[in-house]
């Protein structure tokens, strides 16, 4: 059980280090990716305002019937794909990743 918990304690290490360096603003906001072992989850955040803008995930109504298998690298490309485009209809082109 103790590797568990140590697992968590570097996952959360990991996440604020680059937490730190990383910052979304309006004209360019942060693009946040969390991979687990059975699906894909995309975000585009603006971080002064604390909103996500965009979501995308494997586990999207509209992604499921095309992914078999949402942990692997063709769902990232279509899950990628999906957030591109909701991005460029909200007027997104740069972001923070």
């Amino acid at each position: 059980m103790d590797h568990i918990k140590e697992k968590l304690r570097k996952r959360t290490r990991r996440h604020l280090r680059i937490r730190r360096e990383v910052v979304g603003t309006a004209e360019r906001p942060r693009l946040s990716v969390y991979r687990s072992l059975k699906h894909i989850y995309c975000q585009i955040i603006n971080d002064i305002e604390g909103r996500t803008l965009v979501a995308a995930s494997t586990q999207s109504p509209d992604l499921r019937s095309q992914i078999k298998y949402g942990g692997n690298a063709a769902a990232a490309e279509i899950v990628g794909k999906k957030i591109a485009e909701e991005a460029k209809n909200k007027g997104i082109t740069k972001v923070v990743f």
